[in-house]
């Protein structure tokens, strides 16, 4: 086990984090906005009487952006904690499926499965990663080593109960917040550390990103005007029930 460096993760995050931005931006710029609409409740934008095309559109868009981002960052997040691991412990990206970081640490192979949040998934996700744990002890084990496999949830944030934050729970354990990031790095502060270079340049690349955010309100709103809104104005949600869920023959 190595000490933890606290300028080596300073200097990765100010590095990368514009991939994260970056990303941010991509995903805006690649939306669609009848994609969009066709994936969306129309009968809750009804219910919430929403009547103005562009709060309509704000709303749709304010819940892509909510959702793509999550999903971005967490995996920017499990780049960030496989580095970290990988100085410390010499870990690595697994090769096992459904695993995301495997390390050695005091006679233990731990295999771990990196969330963003503690709430991540459903009854049917999480089978699937216990599944996925069980199918790595297999293959660890028939490698023809003789090694004790510890499989862990861990999640980027979110709070471990002390009492409980070591309790096996069922296949696997889990670690979240401060929890996780010392268990892969060592580190009981490391949790708060990188919060700090997480903002290097946030100002500059939250702009680029309103920027784009801008543009895609202003020209989805024109567009659903015109194919959704009748000659006065109003919103035709005949025709926008009828473009997300009428039958095709």
């Amino acid at each position: 086990m190595n000490s933890l460096d606290q300028d080596d993760v300073r200097k990765y995050v100010e590095k990368n984090i514009g991939t994260f931005h970056q990303k941010r931006i991509e995903k805006i710029d690649g939306l669609r906005l009848k994609d969009v609409l066709a994936k969306k409740n129309p009968y809750l934008f009804r219910a919430k009487n929403l009547l103005i095309a562009k709060d309509l559109i704000q709303g749709i868009v304010d819940a892509f952006v909510s959702s793509s981002e999550e999903g971005i960052f967490g995996e920017w997040l499990e780049g960030l904690a496989i580095y970290v691991n990988e100085l410390v412990y010499q870990g690595r990206k697994s090769a096992v499926p459904g695993v995301d970081l495997e390390f050695d640490a005091d006679g233990v192979r731990n295999i771990v499965s990196i969330k963003s949040g503690p709430n991540w998934g459903n009854d049917s996700q999480i089978k699937k990663m216990t599944d996925n744990f069980n199918s790595a002890r297999r293959v660890l084990r028939t490698s023809g080593a003789n090694i004790n496999v510890k499989a862990v949830n861990g999640c980027c944030y979110g709070r471990s109960s002390k009492q409980h934050e070591y309790k096996e729970k069922g296949d696997y354990y889990k670690l979240c917040g401060q929890s996780f990031w010392e268990f892969i790095s060592g580190d009981p502060e490391l949790y708060k550390e990188i919060i700090v270079p997480l903002g290097y340049k946030a100002q500059e690349k939250n702009d680029e990103f309103i920027a784009s955010y801008s543009q895609m309100i202003n020209k989805f709103t024109f567009e659903f005007s015109k194919d959704f809104c009748d000659s006065k104005g109003a919103i035709n949600w005949d025709k926008l029930i009828e473009f997300n869920s009428k039958r095709r023959d």
